[in-house]
C-alpha cells in the first residue's frame, strides 16, 4: 500500500471541526482525490459510450439482400420491398373501400397464387382459401359487429406428414383511414409472403403444416382475425401463433407478448433461432396494463382459440403510424432483412417443434427474457427469476454487511458505530432516489400546468436537460450534502463513499424484493444491476482493494459499463416507443408524466452507481451546477423556442381525426328538434387545439362537448369506435352555420313494433341502411329495462348506453337486429328509449367549405376527417 493510500484508510483522522488535525486531515483528502476537470472526463465517457456504441446498437440493421444474392432457403428483402412498393401503390385500405375490399385482394391474391404455381409440388402442398365473413363479438364495451370481411388464407403443407397441428402466422392488410400503410402493416404483409415464397420453393421440409393469415380487417378493430379464429375450418388445428403486425416501422421488430403461461417459446425457440433479437418481458408488462393506445389480433387469437405464441411488431418512427406519412420511402431494405431473417427462422422452428402438437403438456408459467443489446439473448423461466431476484439481493445485502464490518475494522471503529452511520446513509439513498425519480415529473408537471406539454416530441434531445440532468442532480445532491458536512471523521473518505454506494444498492435490492413479492417479472432489471455492483464488491473484498482508498473503484467503474450499457439501451427501447405514442395518447394525461418518470428511472438505473463517483474528484460542486445549468439552458430553450415546439412538418406531426357532422334530432312524434352541422374534434395530444390558435384555421366558437354528454346519448355526437367513446368528454364542437351535405342519408327504419303477451315488454325489430361504419346507441328511459336483444349480451345492463359498432366490407346489406322492452307500468305510448344512429362516410372530402376548412390547416398538422351524420331518435 502507498503512503498517499495510507493517510486515507488507514490514519483514524481526530473529530473537531476547525482543529488542525481535521484540517490536515481534509488537506490530505483533497491531494489523494483527482484533478476537478477530471469529473467531467468521467461523465463524458459515459456519455461517449452511450451515443457511440448503445445507440447505433440500437439501430443496426443486416445488408438487405438484393434479388442477385438469391440463394436455396435465403430471404431476399429486395423481392418483399418491390412487393411493398405496389401494396403502397393502393393507398388506403380501410375496410369496405375500393382500395382494401378489391383491389388490395386481388394483388395479394395475384402473388399468393403465383407462389402457388412455383411451390416445389414434390415436397409441399399449397392451399390457397378466401375467407369473407360475418360475425360479432364484445370488444371493450361495445358489440363489434362485421360482415363481409375478408381474409386471405394459405396453408403450406409438406407432403406425407401426419401432423394435425398447425402453426399459424398472421399480418394484417387493412389500414386506417388516410394512411398508404406501408409501416402498418405492409412491411411484415410482404415480409410474410416473402417467407412463405422461401419455404415453399426450399427442399427443407418440416413437420407441422404452415397456415399464412393475410387479415383484412384489424384496424376495425381486430375483426378478420374473430372470423378466422371463431370460423375458419383451420382454426381449431392452429397450437400456435407468431403475429405480425406494427406500431412504426423501419427498424427492428420487438416481441412484446408472449404466451400466455408457455416459457418454451422464448427459452427454447426465440432464443435458440431469432437471428436478430430484440424482446423484453417489462415490455410486455407494460403492454399487457392496457395503458398504450395499441392493441393488436394476438388478444383475440389467444381469447378465442386455444393457441399461444409470440406477439411481434415494428415500432421505430412511430411518429408517421396512422398518418398519410406512413409510405415507402420510410422503410428500409434492412429493416425488412431484419425481420425476414427473424420470422423465417422462427417459422422453421415452430414447424419442427415437438411442442406443436401438445402445448398444454408444456404449460410451464410466463418467461424473464431481454436481449443485451441486440448481441444476445437471456431468458428463463419466471420461478427461476423470483429465485435469482432474491438471492441476488440477499446476497447484495451480505456483501454490504462484510464491507461495514471491513470498514469499522480498518477504522478502529466499532461495528455498531458503522452501522448507525450507514441507516443514516441509507436514509440519505433513499431520500436520493425519490429526488431523481421526483425531480424530472416536477419539471415536468410544471410545464404541463403552463400549457407546454409535449416540447420533446421533435427534438428528444431537450429530454437531456429537461429530465435526465434534474434527476442526476437529485441523485448526486444528497449524498454530496452528507459528504460535505460529515462529522465522523474516523472512517475514511474513500470508504465514506463506498458506504454512499452501498446505501443505494440496499435500496435497489430492497426494491427488488417488494416487486418480485409484488409479481412483476420486471425486477429483473434490477437484479441483473444489483449483479454488476455485487460482483465488483467481492473481488473487492477477496483482493483488499476495498481497504486501499479509492482502489476500489477501478473494478466497479469497468464493471458498471455493462449494466449502464444495458440499461441506457432497455430505457432508450422504451423511449423510442413511447415518445411517438405520447402524441396519440389523449388529452385527459399528462404524458410528460410518463416520459419524465422513465428518464428518471433510466438514469437511475443506469448511473446511480456512477454519479456519486464525482465526489472521489475536487471540487465536485462544478459538476452539480452544470448539470443545474444545462437544466436551466434547457428550460428556456423548451419553453421559450420554437426548438420546444412539438410539431414538424410531415416528420413529427399533430394529429388532428375531426368529422364533419350533420346531426338531425327527431321527437317522439318524428318531427325535427334539432338540425345543425360542425366540426367534430377528438383532438388526440395533451395540448389540444391550442397549437391551431394564430394559424389560418378558424377555430372561433369551438368549445367542450362535456355539457352535452348529459342531455344527451353520447353526447348528440358520432363518435367514431371505442377510442372516441371513451374519450368523449374531452372532445370539441365547432359549430358551423352553413349545414353540411353528406354524401346520402342512412336510414334507420322500424321493422315492428309488438306487445308480447305478459303486456309489459314491447318488441322493437329494426334494419338500418347503413354505410360501411356505423355506430347505434341505446339509452333505454330510468323506467325502461333493455330485456333482450338479438345480439351478445355481455355488457347488456351494465352500462348506461349500450353500443353497436358495425362495419361491412363486401357485404353492404342492411343490419337487422330487435330488442325487448320492459316496463313496469306498461305504457308504451310515451317514449321508452333513445336510439342514436351514426354514420361515417370515410374516405369522402365532404363538401367544398369543409375542403377549405381542411386546408387551411398549418403544415404540421396531419388531419384526419370525413363526413357524419348523427341522428336520434325516440321509440
Amino acid at each position: 500500500m502507498g503512503d498517499k493510500d495510507k493517510l486515507i484508510s488507514d490514519e483514524p483522522i481526530e473529530a473537531g471541526i476547525g482543529s488542525a488535525s481535521s484540517k490536515n486531515a481534509k488537506k490530505q483528502e483533497q491531494n489523494i482525490r483527482g484533478p476537478w476537470y477530471l469529473a467531467s472526463g468521467f461523465l463524458l465517457f459515459w456519455a461517449l459510450l452511450f451515443f457511440a456504441v448503445v445507440q447505433p446498437l440500437f439501430y443496426r440493421l443486416p445488408t438487405g439482400l438484393t434479388i442477385e444474392d438469391a440463394g436455396k432457403g435465403v430471404f431476399i428483402a429486395e423481392r418483399a420491398q418491390n412487393n411493398l412498393y405496389n401494396l403502397v401503390q393502393i393507398g388506403t385500405k380501410v375496410v369496405g373501400s375500393d382500395g382494401n375490399e378489391n383491389k388490395t385482394v386481388e394483388y395479394l391474391w395475384s402473388l399468393v397464387m403465383e407462389i402457388k404455381e412455383n411451390a416445389l409440388e414434390d415436397y409441399f402442398d399449397v392451399e390457397v382459401d378466401h375467407q369473407v365473413g360475418s360475425g360479432e363479438y364484445i370488444h371493450w364495451t361495445m358489440v363489434n359487429k362485421y360482415q363481409g370481411v375478408q381474409n386471405i388464407v394459405v396453408k403450406l403443407t409438406p407432403k406425407n406428414t401426419t401432423s394435425e397441428k398447425y402453426v399459424l402466422v398472421n399480418s394484417h392488410f387493412d389500414s386506417k383511414p388516410t394512411s398508404p400503410s406501408a409501416g402498418d402493416d405492409g412491411e411484415m404483409v410482404v415480409t410474410l409472403l416473402e417467407v412463405l415464397r422461401v419455404m415453399s420453393t426450399t427442399k427443407q421440409t418440416f413437420k407441422h403444416p404452415i397456415v399464412f393469415l393475410f387479415n383484412g380487417a384489424e384496424e376495425n378493430p381486430l375483426e378478420a382475425s374473430h372470423l378466422f379464429i371463431t370460423q375458419h375450418p383451420y382454426a381449431k388445428k392452429c397450437a400456435v401463433l407468431l403475429n405480425c403486425d406494427s406500431a412504426g416501422g423501419g427498424g427492428r421488430e420487438i416481441v412484446f407478448q408472449s404466451g400466455p403461461n408457455q416459457a418454451w417459446l422464448m427459452n427454447q425457440i426465440y432464443k435458440t433461432y431469432a437471428k436478430h433479437p430484440f424482446a423484453n418481458s417489462m415490455a410486455e408488462e407494460i403492454f399487457q396494463t392496457g395503458i398504450l393506445p395499441s392493441d393488436t389480433d394476438f388478444g383475440i387469437f389467444t381469447k378465442y382459440g386455444s393457441i399461444v405464441g409470440l406477439d411481434i411488431a415494428q415500432l421505430i418512427n412511430g411518429y408517421f403510424y396512422h398518418t398519410k406519412y406512413d409510405r415507402f420511402e420510410n422503410i428500409p431494405r434492412g429493416s425488412i432483412q431484419n425481420t425476414g431473417e427473424n420470422l423465417l427462422s422462427l417459422v422453421r422452428a415452430l414447424s419442427n417443434s415437438t411442442q406443436v402438437e401438445n402445448t398444454a403438456a408444456y404449460t410451464s408459467g410466463h418467461a424473464v427474457f431481454f436481449d443485451v443489446l441486440g448481441l444476445y439473448f437471456v431468458s428463463y423461466t419466471e420461478s427461476i427469476g423470483v429465485t435469482l431476484n432474491y438471492s441476488v439481493a440477499a446476497v447484495t445485502l451480505i456483501l454490504i454487511f462484510v464491507s461495514v464490518w471491513r470498514t469499522a475494522s480498518i477504522s478502529n471503529v466499532s461495528l455498531g458505530n458503522v452501522l448507525c452511520w450507514f441507516i443514516l446513509i441509507l436514509i440519505v439513498q433513499i431520500i436520493a432516489f425519490v429526488l431523481g425519480l421526483g425531480l424530472p415529473v416536477v419539471v415536468a408537471y410544471l410545464f404541463d400546468m403552463y400549457g407546454l406539454s409535449l416540447t420533446y416530441f421533435s427534438t428528444p434531445a431537450l429530454m437531456i436537460g429537461l429530465y435526465i440532468c434534474p434527476s442526476l442532480l437529485g441523485l448526486s445532491l444528497p449524498s454530496y450534502i452528507y459528504l460535505r458536512l460529515r462529522k465522523n471523521s474516523k472512517v475514511a473518505f474513500a470508504q465514506q463513499l463506498q458506504l454512499v454506494l452501498h446505501g443505494h444498492a440496499a435500496v435497489l435490492a430492497i426494491l427488488a424484493i417488494g416487486i418480485t413479492v409484488y409479481g412483476l417479472r420486471s425486477a429483473y432489471v434490477i437484479t441483473w444491476t444489483l449483479v454488476f455492483y455485487a460482483l465488483p464488491l467481492a473481488i473487492n473484498l477477496l483482493t483488499t482493494l476495498h481497504d486501499r482508498g479509492f482502489s476500489w473503484t477501478g473494478v466497479l467503474k469497468i464493471t458498471q459499463v455493462v449494466p449502464f450499457a444495458y440499461n441506457s439501451y432497455l430505457i432508450y427501447t422504451f423511449l423510442v416507443t413511447l415518445v411517438p405514442m405520447m402524441g396519440r395518447f389523449g388529452r385527459s394525461t399528462n404524458p410528460d408524466l410518463i416520459i419524465s418518470a422513465l428518464n428518471g428511472l433510466g438514469t437511475i438505473l443506469a448511473m446511480g452507481f456512477l454519479i456519486p463517483l464525482v465526489n472521489m474528484f475536487r471540487r465536485p460542486t462544478m459538476i452539480l451546477f452544470s448539470l443545474l445549468a444545462i437544466s436551466g439552458i434547457t428550460i428556456y430553450v423548451a419553453s421559450s423556442t420554437q426548438l420546444g415546439f412539438p410539431y414538424r412538418p410531415k416528420t413529427n406531426v399533430e394529429r388532428v381525426p375531426y368529422l364533419h357532422v350533420r346531426r338531425t334530432f327527431y321527437e317522439f312524434d318524428g318531427t325535427v328538434s334539432k338540425d345543425d352541422s360542425g366540426y367534430l374534434f377528438n383532438f388526440q395530444d395533451r395540448r389540444g387545439p391550442n397549437p391551431l390558435k394564430n394559424t389560418r384555421v378558424n377555430l372561433t366558437g369551438l368549445v367542450s362537448v362535456a355539457d352535452d354528454c348529459d342531455k344527451y346519448i353520447m353526447c348528440g355526437l358520432p363518435f367514431y369506435d371505442h377510442r372516441w367513446v371513451k374519450s368523449r368528454l374531452q372532445a370539441m364542437w365547432l359549430l358551423r352555420a352553413e349545414p353540411i351535405v353528406t354524401p346520402s342519408v342512412p336510414k334507420l327504419v322500424l321493422v315492428s313494433k309488438t306487445l308480447l303477451e305478459d303486456n309489459h315488454t314491447i318488441h322493437f325489430e329494426f334494419s338500418a341502411e347503413a354505410t360501411n361504419h356505423a355506430s347505434i346507441f341505446f339509452q333505454p328511459y330510468p323506467d325502461v329495462a333493455i330485456k333482450n336483444w338479438s345480439l351478445p349480451a355481455a355488457y347488456l345492463g351494465q352500462n348506461k348506453v349500450n353500443h353497436i359498432y358495425f362495419t361491412y366490407g363486401k357485404d353492404d346489406s342492411a343490419l337487422t337486429f330487435w330488442f325487448d322492452l320492459y316496463k313496469a307500468d306498461a305504457d308504451f305510448g310515451v317514449p321508452s328509449i333513445i336510439v342514436g344512429f351514426a354514420n361515417h362516410f370515410i374516405g369522402d372530402s365532404g363538401d367544398a367549405l369543409s375542403q377549405v376548412f381542411t386546408k387551411s390547416m398549418p403544415s404540421y398538422a396531419a388531419t384526419i376527417d370525413w363526413p357524419a351524420s348523427y341522428q336520434q331518435f325516440l321509440f
